[in-house]
């Protein structure tokens, strides 16, 4: 592949780009094609599922469903609702000597991003790249790579039908040498969409609202996948089997510890329920499995989110407002959630539209967080 000239034209269409009034109209086009036309990006995904291990724990993370088609074209209208973030004025100031210096959001350019086996990335990459005026350029995953493929083929088709150029999202192939020349040759490459990379827990504490437990677990548990480790506060341990109902229904295997076990056995049935070992903390079950750690305070449930935890999502039920306040100062996450399910994690739930990841641990990236500025220098003939 010819990667210099490839560049040379998405830079051109990134310089280029000013159809901000279009932007709206397209990716509600977008949305509504994705819905009434996802036969193709539904076989394209089958395609990807056919060549993975059914047991694999990436599975689920790839699979497509048309539950899941909705939510990726309604987190692209909800982008297009939103405010512009461009040629807003960050900052103004008129010095003493009569020049004026302002300071405007601009795009920043190229985006990248190297993606993994998710298939909503591509869309709501490119929705929140073409809101914010910057070419989006991604490198596919060998898992997902026909699903990337159609996706972005869908994508294209709007771009034509509104006059923009193709080239404001491009895919490269799932080659090592691609990496190296999306880093050599975008303005911001997102961090790797790597699995493995998202330990998420949830402490439900001595005082947390039993009603509350069992909602934010099994939500978090069965709606993405978005829990896998509960922690819970030993006092809690005698009423655990009754928070875990749902999770019984759902069929969630549990990787419990010496003391959940105790509390768990003959309360959940017996084939989901399996001793915890060293390998069950510290890492993403993506498939129905849960572990639970049992600690004795907030301290020691700090302590194993700090040793365990990717900083990615954590979550506390709690009604004591001093372990709430301590969580939310000790806790190293780009999300912290209150009393709350962290499956809001993977929706349009923060007003951004959607979001994409975290550019360093506390900032998930939404539309703000892909524009740069730029400064502007009025004067009357000042000079130094």
């Amino acid at each position: 592949m010819d990667y210099q000239n490839l560049f040379i034209k998405i830079r051109e269409a990134s310089r280029a780009f000013n159809e901000y009034d279009k932007v709206n109209d397209l990716l509600n086009y977008l949305a509504n094609n994705i819905e009434e036309d996802s036969k193709e990006l539904l076989e394209a995904n089958q395609m990807d599922l056919d060549n993975m291990a059914i047991d694999t724990p990436k599975y689920n993370r790839l699979k497509l469903t048309d539950i899941d088609i909705i939510d990726i074209a309604n987190n692209i209208r909800a982008v297009s609702s939103l405010a512009s973030p461009l040629g807003v004025v960050l900052g103004h100031n008129t010095l003493e000597n009569g020049l004026e210096i302002s300071k405007i959001s601009t795009p920043l350019g190229i985006v990248g991003i190297v993606c993994d086996a998710r298939p909503n990335i591509s869309f709501d990459m490119f929705s929140l790249c073409l809101k914010t005026g910057n070419a989006c350029v991604l490198q596919s995953h060998c898992d997902a790579m026909h699903t990337c493929k159609t996706a972005v083929e869908i994508i294209q088709k709007a771009l034509r039908r509104y006059d923009i150029d193709t080239a404001m999202i491009t895919l490269l192939p799932p080659h090592t040498e691609a990496i190296t020349e999306l880093i050599k040759n975008v303005d911001l490459v997102l961090p790797l969409m790597e699995t493995g990379k998202g330990i998420v827990h949830v402490y439900y504490d001595e005082t947390g609202n039993r009603d509350h437990a069992m909602a934010v677990i099994n939500n978090s548990k069965t709606r993405r996948n978005a829990l896998d480790c509960l922690i819970v506060h030993s006092s809690r341990l005698l009423e655990l089997s009754i928070a875990f109902n749902p999770l019984s229904d759902a069929r969630i295997v549990i990787f419990a510890d010496e003391r959940s076990m105790k509390a768990l056995r003959g309360r959940y049935p017996a084939d989901l329920l399996n001793p915890a070992d060293e390998n069950s903390f510290g890492k993403e079950l993506f498939q129905f499995k849960m572990a639970v750690k049992t600690v004795d305070n907030i301290e020691e449930a700090l302590e194993h989110i700090s040793l365990h935890g990717s900083r990615h999502c954590e979550a506390i039920i709690s009604q004591n407002e001093k372990n709430i306040e301590l969580f939310l100062n000790r806790v190293d996450a780009a999300k912290i959630y209150v009393n709350a399910s962290t499956a809001i994690a993977d929706f349009a739930e923060f007003g951004t539209g959607t979001e994409i990841e975290k550019l360093h641990p506390r900032k998930p990236i939404g539309l703000k967080e892909l524009t740069s500025h730029r400064w502007l220098i009025k004067g009357k003939g000042h000079i130094v």
